[in-house]
């Protein structure tokens, strides 16, 4: 028996609409689905696709515990036991579709379970999705980066003791647990700074320079801080 493939689908930053027609296509065409949660249902991922796609709330949906902790032999064991429970699945011969939120290439997920799937001779394939710094920045009608200037994609900026002193834009992801320290270091940036807060869902929030920014902004919360001059 043919085994089958795993993919990794982008479903975008909220909004069911900015979902590919690929992502759409693969949901209908497959029967096994994963996401990285305790219960799938309460997921974000599947709450995007399911609006998309409404037949996803009959097929078979599977949980894949992606623990958030900094015990790497916990996190390794974790992935191995996610990637096991997809892998009885492709031994069927069945097409095994984890979706995550925003892109598959993007601190995702699945890519921990792809790289001991892809060790255990399975077929993988990634399928991007619409970022959420992407969308964010449409959402608040900004270029990300224009002529030459570079893009820095940094995560929790509160670990790094950065001062965002590179030249060019930048995009700061899952911070949001410590936005007070954040917004410190934002403000003694100089930058122009936009946050949105959930982007694309119906609880989306728009803030506009650092001190709208609430100390207690959630984990979607996305921020491009933007250097003042345009010189082109």
């Amino acid at each position: 028996m043919a085994k089958g493939k795993a993919y990794g689908v982008g479903v975008g930053p909220g909004d069911p609409k900015l979902m590919t027609l690929r992502a759409v296509e693969l949901i209908k065409e497959n029967d096994v689905f994963c996401f990285p949660g305790k219960e799938p249902r309460e997921t974000v991922a599947y709450k995007i696709a399911c609006a998309a796609v409404p037949e996803l709330a009959e097929k078979e949906l599977i949980p894949i515990y992606m623990p958030m902790k900094m015990d790497k032999d916990e996190i390794r064991r974790q992935h191995k036991a996610g990637a096991e429970i997809m892998e009885k699945y492709l031994d069927e011969g069945k097409n095994v579709v984890y979706l995550t939120l925003g892109d598959s290439t993007v601190y995702c997920t699945f890519t921990y379970l792809q790289a001991i799937i892809e060790e255990d001779g399975y077929e993988t394939e990634l399928v991007p999705g619409i970022t959420s710094f992407c969308a964010a920045a449409a959402r608040v009608g900004i270029p990300l980066c224009e002529w030459n200037e570079p893009l820095h994609v940094m995560p929790a900026l509160h670990k790094l003791g950065d001062d965002l002193s590179l030249p060019g834009n930048y995009v700061l992801m899952k911070s949001g647990s410590h936005m007070a320290e954040v917004k410190e270091i934002l403000r003694k940036s100089g930058r122009d700074v936009n946050v949105v807060e959930n982007c694309g869902m119906p609880n989306e929030k728009v803030y506009r320079g650092v001190d709208e920014i609430p100390d207690e902004a959630g984990y979607f919360s996305l921020i491009i801080a933007k250097e003042d001059a345009r010189d082109l």
